[in-house]
């Protein structure tokens, strides 16, 4: 058949002829225009939840090798925890900031960028730290960006449902 790249090269040319261009505008690039705010704060309390468990680990006696070892175990556990929750959060508010915020959106809110990058920047700070007050405004940030979420959707009534519900979640 020849080279193979070749060939496969005529059929997308082919193919991009027959086919129309679709913009996908999803997190899932499909689109299915489901979006929302809840998974970015779950994975923020799960940072700050964390970081007061971690907080709250004593450290034994070093005589005792089995509970230093338990020790170790309990605290890298929690760390790697919040190091995947912080990452968690941080993709799910790319996921708001790129695929479903629009640029007519910052003309309403116009610090909507610097909202986001601010929050981005906090996942990473909670990923490099243990620290309860870099926790808390992340909590804090992302919940500013669900307030406006909830506001874009058109149903700002569904912030304070979120609240009830994600400020009980520990």
């Amino acid at each position: 058949m020849g080279n193979s790249k070749t060939y496969r090269g005529k059929i997308n040319n082919v193919f991009s002829r027959l086919l129309p261009v679709v913009t996908a505008d999803a997190h899932c690039d499909i689109p299915c225009g489901i979006y929302d705010a809840i998974p970015a704060k779950i994975a923020a309390m799960t940072v700050l939840r964390m970081v007061l468990q971690i907080h709250e680990l004593k450290s034994p006696d070093t005589a005792d090798a089995a509970a230093t070892v338990a020790f170790g175990n309990s605290m890298s556990r929690r760390c790697m925890v919040k190091e995947q929750h912080a990452a968690v959060c941080k993709e799910e508010l790319l996921i708001l900031w790129t695929d479903f915020f629009k640029p007519e959106h910052t003309e309403k809110y116009p610090n909507l960028h610097d909202t986001f990058w601010k929050a981005a920047k906090l996942c990473s700070k909670n990923k490099q730290e243990v620290n309860d007050d870099a926790a808390r405004q992340l909590v804090a940030a992302v919940d500013e960006i669900a307030k406006i979420f909830y506001e874009v959707k058109g149903a700002p009534e569904r912030y304070e449902a979120y609240k009830t519900i994600t400020d009980k979640l520990f």
